[in-house]
């Protein structure tokens, strides 16, 4: 495969974005203004929910994106953010801000969109940007040192076949994440059929008493799960473990843990984990920060940063949909201390109270979710596994190391 040296500005073009008036923005809306914060630090685009600004004025249509398009972060807004890229998902919904330069194709025979997609992504393209970055505090890039940034690359076709490739994994990953979010919907919707509506088997010949069936209660959350139940001690200090801290964990899925010894690991590391325990962040409750832990390594530690759920007296499926509804996270807001970062205690967990079922219906519920809890682990597992093959595979294919027409693409898992 020959490849060549050149300068992103001999085949591309970078527009900058149209300074929308703050006075026009809002919460909701049909048009939603992008910032750096919209891209992920490896590239991608992400939707940060309740946390998204819409334009409620006249703009002109040119700054309208469309489906495809790529855009790249000029402004480091968070940490490695700073060039990574994003396409657009969907037509007509997203604004061209002023940070963000969108990528339009000068020569369509020297360059490929695609694979400037994984380009940009790439460690040496970044790395050229940060390094003619301007700013101390917060970095910031221009569309004329961006074309400055030499890459080589291959013929076009081959361009098109590395961009497959890596599309491909992508494209499962996205897949997966999808069905994980059909899973986890059914078997809500399922929670609140039988917990909410009070639809539950046999409700029929129950009696309901002020809104609660009899033979069921509310109580403290403390009746049915321990908080905290279990840390590293000064005789059971393992000589290495892996640990979750609070960043790496979002709505349901913790995207990464890091390996440790003890003596180098964080002194937050401490906050011992098993198999069906819910972990929740104790700080900024209203980000619903939390995560069901599943089959975990026999070290597996949180932060003391999280709230470790433990179920006692319930099923854990029945503790996790319990603890993630709208209602317990109003109580987690509605309880939170501290204006700059509102936290909650493990008294604040405690003292939640919660629909305690009978057990027979619990355990019917169980029986139900637990497939699909299984299927859904299964499916962050395989996405795991996918970001990692991707990332090995995208600086030796954007290298020219291997041969892309070597590599297979990966396949779906079923169901």
């Amino acid at each position: 495969m020959s490849w060549r040296e050149v300068q992103l500005g001999d085949g591309l073009h970078v527009k900058h974005g149209f300074a929308f008036k703050g006075e026009y923005f809002a919460a909701f809306g049909e048009y939603m203004v992008l910032t750096p914060g919209n891209f992920l630090e490896k590239g991608g685009f992400r939707v940060r929910d309740g946390k998204e600004r819409f334009y409620r004025a006249d703009f002109p249509d040119e700054y309208l994106l469309t489906e495809g398009d790529l855009i790249v972060a000029m402004t480091e807004q968070g940490e490695g953010l700073l060039g990574s890229a994003a396409r657009i998902p969907d037509e007509g919904k997203y604004l061209h801000n002023q940070r963000l330069g969108l990528v339009q194709i000068t020569d369509p025979q020297l360059l490929d969109k695609r694979f400037l997609y994984w380009a940009f992504n790439s460690a040496n393209v970044r790395g050229q940007i940060r390094a003619s970055a301007t700013g101390t505090k917060v970095k910031h890039t221009a569309p004329e040192r961006i074309k400055k940034v030499r890459l080589k690359v291959p013929a076009l076709a081959s361009q098109q076949a590395i961009a497959l490739v890596l599309d491909s994994y992508d494209n499962l990953i996205a897949t997966n994440q999808r069905r994980i979010a059909l899973l986890e919907e059914a078997a809500r919707r399922l929670y609140r059929e039988w917990f909410v509506y009070l639809r539950f088997p046999g409700h029929e010949q129950v009696l309901v008493q002020d809104g609660v069936p009899v033979g069921w209660s509310i109580q403290p959350l403390a009746s049915v799960a321990e908080v905290n139940a279990r840390s590293v001690g000064a005789r059971d200090k393992p000589d290495s473990l892996w640990y979750i801290d609070i960043s790496s964990v979002s709505t349901g899925l913790i995207h990464s843990t890091t390996p440790y010894a003890f003596a180098e690991a964080p002194g937050r590391a401490r906050r011992r984990v098993i198999h069906g325990d819910v972990i929740w962040s104790c700080v900024r409750p209203n980000r619903r920060s939390y995560a069901l832990i599943w089959e975990p390594d026999e070290n597996l530690v949180a932060s003391t940063g999280f709230a470790v759920l433990s179920a006692t007296a319930v099923p854990f499926s029945y503790l996790y949909f319990t603890s993630t509804t709208d209602a317990f996270v109003g109580h987690l807001e509605q309880n939170a201390t501290g204006a700059a970062y509102p936290a909650v205690t493990a008294k604040i967990f405690e003292d939640a109270e919660i629909l305690v079922p009978d057990g027979d219906v619990t355990a019917a519920f169980d029986q139900m979710v637990l497939p699909q809890l299984e299927l859904m682990e299964t499916l962050k597992q395989q996405n795991h596994h996918l970001t990692q093959a991707r990332d090995l595979l995208l600086p030796k294919l954007m290298s020219g190391q291997l041969d892309v027409s070597g590599i297979p693409l990966p396949e779906e898992i079923a169901a």
